[in-house]
């Protein structure tokens, strides 16, 4: 398997100021073999990037000798393929569309996506969804993104976040298979299912709809939110983890997305990733 890290781990990454080239330095100068970017509505990546642009820094990142794993968003956080408001769900079908093509310019095969969301963990004032609209309305938006994905060559990676939808692997690999196209798939995130289930059983479930793979750790006692913690000092099985992954034959990207940016914490991830990844560290 090879590392890679979020942009959204750096010094300004999360705010989408951090220069591209600059978070390119840095990930490689951390020894990890990719770097993930993120596009917003705002910020040094967003839909008015040119081609010419994303050719720019796809050839910077190969002349550093690292690869662009992914494209992550979290745009539809504020703007839900689920809201209740179409102009809100329409405004987010043409920005991932977008996205999609940048994706494909940047010359990466897989986009992060949120779907939707039922809840908003750390938006109090946000709109609840009823789950089942909140199905439907993400399954409309996907299968209306899914001619964009395919002519650019993208898969639309479906991430299990804290929204309160998708709550368990067999509804996720439902929903996935619902739509029969190799253009969407899981992007898994072993931190997140922590609190309610278990990672090895997911990636066994999923299988090869596992496209790309979110490494983060979490302290199972905290409940919340405030369980998030540095890689190795949580409850993740690292050990199960990979194993599982190597049962399915997944060889592609683990990225690491520790957050929020603290001084020293990309370092301390990168020799976390290394030696959980490299060396084989037993959990």
């Amino acid at each position: 398997m090879k590392i890679s890290m979020s942009y959204w781990c750096l010094e300004g990454g999360l705010e989408g100021n951090k220069s591209i080239q600059e978070a390119i330095d840095e990930v490689k100068a951390l020894g990890f073999d990719a770097i993930e970017l993120a596009i917003a509505s705002s910020g040094v990546l967003t839909p008015a990037v040119s081609r010419d642009e994303c050719l720019a820094i796809a050839a910077y990142a190969r002349q550093q000798g690292l690869a662009i794993s992914s494209l992550a968003s979290g745009e539809s956080w504020g703007s839900s393929p689920t809201a209740n408001d179409p102009r809100v769900r329409a405004k987010i079908a043409e920005f991932t569309r977008q996205a999609l093509q940048v994706a494909n310019w940047l010359g990466v095969d897989a986009y992060l996506y949120v779907p939707g969301a039922v809840d908003v963990f750390f938006d109090p004032a946000a709109e609840v969804i009823p789950y089942d609209v909140c199905f439907e309305r993400a399954r409309q938006g996907i299968e209306a993104l899914l001619p964009a994905a395919e002519a650019n060559g993208v898969s639309i990676c479906v991430e299990n976040v804290w929204n309160k939808f998708l709550l368990s692997p067999l509804e996720m690999r439902q929903f996935i298979d619902g739509f029969n196209s190799r253009r969407i798939g899981a992007y898994f995130d072993v931190g997140n299912v922590l609190l309610t289930g278990y990672p090895d059983q997911w990636i066994r479930i999923l299988g090869s709809r596992i496209q790309r793979v979110h490494i983060k750790d979490y302290q199972i006692a905290a409940g919340s939110a405030a369980g998030f913690c540095d890689l190795l000092e949580g409850d993740v099985n690292f050990s199960a983890v990979r194993h599982a992954l190597s049962a399915i034959g997944y060889d592609g990207y683990v990225t690491a997305e520790i957050l929020p940016y603290a001084p020293g914490r990309p370092q301390k991830t990168a020799r976390a990733m290394q030696s959980i990844f490299r060396d084989g560290v037993q959990q």
